[in-house]
């Protein structure tokens, strides 16, 4: 889940300024809505759903502000950023690498491109 956060903080964060704020609200409310389905389909209770939203939705907000520099800072500092969130990570350059690979991935293409799909449901 936390891999799936950092994914979509760097999206939002890419296409905060380039993108139509409705439609980046719409694609964070479809997102949010399936990992609430998807904690659902475990049959968890709506008391434990809660809880768990909240503290995912708390993780995924705590990812977003840390990543919020992100082209601004050096491979050190991403790795400290990863060893937050997840301890027993090896391959910390690995993650670094593919991220920036990822920012890359996401200015050359359209939200629209990426996300047509998802906004006509």
């Amino acid at each position: 889940m936390i891999i799936f956060f950092f994914h979509l903080g760097l999206l939002l964060k890419v296409y905060k300024n380039i993108e139509q704020k409705d439609n980046l609200q719409k694609f964070f409310d479809y997102s949010v809505r399936q990992i609430e389905l998807s904690i659902r389909e475990i049959g968890y209770g709506d008391a434990t759903i809660n809880k768990k939203m909240k503290n995912y939705i708390n993780l995924l907000f705590s990812i977003i502000d840390k990543i919020d520099k992100w082209e601004e800072m050096d491979s050190v500092q991403k790795i400290e950023i990863f060893k937050i969130y997840i301890s027993d990570l090896n391959n910390n350059e690995y993650y670094v690498e593919y991220f920036d690979k990822y920012v890359l991935f996401l200015r050359k293409n359209t939200f629209k491109n990426l996300s047509k799909d998802i906004l006509t449901l």
